[in-house]
């Protein structure tokens, strides 16, 4: 069974930053894509950010620029560094891994951490 636990949510004031980090534990062959995601209250859940295997980013427009995906393989970690965050930033945020088991990729998601954007 493979688990993802995400940590560094929390309240943070306009402008300010924060930096979320998702861990993968678990017995697994290899991790694919990884991501995150957002859902604010009455929204869906929409994309963050995701990377490659090779480390290529791709963000949502509404955070180019602000926010940051890295990843490391050899931690199986995956991390977003999220910068100038402003209200509407304020979702609780879920990181996915496209994790390798039993000869097929399947989507494995964390539990989700708050981040909340007031002054």
């Amino acid at each position: 069974q493979v688990q993802l636990v995400e940590s560094g949510g929390g309240l943070v004031q306009p402008g300010g930053s924060l930096r979320l980090s998702c861990a993968a534990s678990g017995r697994f062959s290899s991790i694919s894509t990884m991501g995150w995601y957002r859902q604010a209250p009455g929204n869906q859940r929409d994309m963050v950010a995701t990377i490659t295997r090779g480390s290529i980013p791709n963000y949502a427009d509404s955070v180019k620029g602000r926010f940051t995906i890295s990843r490391d393989n050899a931690k199986t970690t995956v991390s977003l560094q999220m910068n100038s965050l402003q209200p509407e930033d304020t979702a609780v945020y879920y990181c996915k891994m496209m994790v390798l088991l039993d000869y097929s990729y399947r989507e494995v998601w964390g539990q989700g951490t708050l981040v909340t954007v007031s002054s």
